[in-house]
């Protein structure tokens, strides 16, 4: 859990001139670090992109998404241990709390 905040934490500020978020990326981020402090799986979180559980409301998802998409290439330069490690996180299957794969099992073949 320890890394997702930092990754989340050390992409936002560091375009351009800008010291600090705007006001819709604040939010954004504020959003994102809330449910990655209520994730069920803990320290066995996986990417949220692999997760069964996806605790982003619909539209809060899509805007991450996009932010990743304009963050995601410029982790490597900046940061290059964190986007490692986000890759590899990326391959590994969710683990951790078998109460939650069932209940994504028994939603997903519903």
């Amino acid at each position: 859990r320890y890394h997702h905040r930092r990754t989340r934490d050390a992409l936002p500020a560091r375009d351009s001139e800008r010291s600090s978020l705007c006001s819709d990326c604040a939010e954004l981020h504020a959003y994102a670090l809330r449910r990655v402090e209520a994730c069920p799986f803990g320290s066995q979180k996986p990417v949220c992109s692999r997760c069964p559980v996806h605790c982003y409301r619909p539209a809060m998802r899509e805007r991450v998404r996009r932010a990743m998409r304009y963050a995601g290439p410029r982790m490597m330069r900046r940061h290059p241990y964190l986007a490692l490690r986000h890759l590899l996180d990326r391959r590994r299957p969710p683990a951790g709390n078998q109460r939650w794969r069932d209940m994504s099992r028994r939603l997903t073949h519903e």
